[in-house]
């Protein structure tokens, strides 16, 4: 039998708020191959989860832009565009996070995302000050999956692990919240969280 929930924690990015870079890069970049070869050789997925991790924008641009100089406008409209890959909010997730807030849950984030875009965020979705608290990759260098940025979060929030449910979109962070002790469940998207959070006890 499953430990009892008492802590529901959110991941944000395709779990409450949309992402893609292909957004304002269909504009900027228009041909579809070479956008392709620009996310898999210039701005990368691991290039970009450095500043999740805490590296400022500066340095990641300075980088780039001395290995492709030909390429830097491209590489500072990544940031500099960065409001356009967030266009909405997923309603029906953000109705289970308020649903649960309004029922008296104990409701928290722990989130892979740069300090300065999430400041961003925040004004653009003022959701986000309605749980109890968050946990940014990028203010405090740690990132999912690594099993400390869950230990960190439970510390900080007072979380018993085993009584905590993470919601998360990428398997190997649903993954890594198992490893520290934490019960969760991989997003699909809303219809399925609700099953799944019944599952374990939570009406959603």
């Amino acid at each position: 039998m499953a430990a009892k929930i008492d802590h529901i924690v959110f991941d944000i990015g395709k779990v409450l708020i949309h992402y893609d870079p292909n957004i304002p890069f269909s504009r900027i970049i228009p041909d579809e191959e070479e956008r392709k070869w620009f996310f898999l050789n210039v701005c990368t997925h691991e290039w970009n989860l450095e500043q999740d991790r805490g590296r400022t924008w500066k340095e990641a641009e300075a980088l780039l832009i001395e290995a492709y100089p030909e390429r830097e406008e491209q590489i500072r409209a990544f940031r500099k565009y960065w409001h356009e890959m967030v266009p909405h909010a997923y309603d029906g997730s953000v109705a289970i996070l308020e649903g649960l807030i309004g029922e008296g849950r104990d409701v928290t984030m722990l989130t892979n995302f740069a300090a300065d875009t999430f400041v961003d965020a925040r004004k653009l979705f003022p959701f986000l000050d309605k749980p109890r608290g968050v946990t940014v990759s990028g203010e405090i260098g740690l990132i999912k999956p690594d099993v400390a940025i869950y230990e960190k979060h439970a510390r900080d929030f007072g979380l018993t692990p085993e009584a905590t449910i993470f919601i998360d979109d990428s398997y190997p962070n649903v993954e890594g919240a198992r490893a520290a002790g934490w019960q969760s469940v991989h997003f699909k998207d809303p219809e399925t969280l609700r099953k799944d959070l019944a599952a374990h006890g939570v009406e959603a």
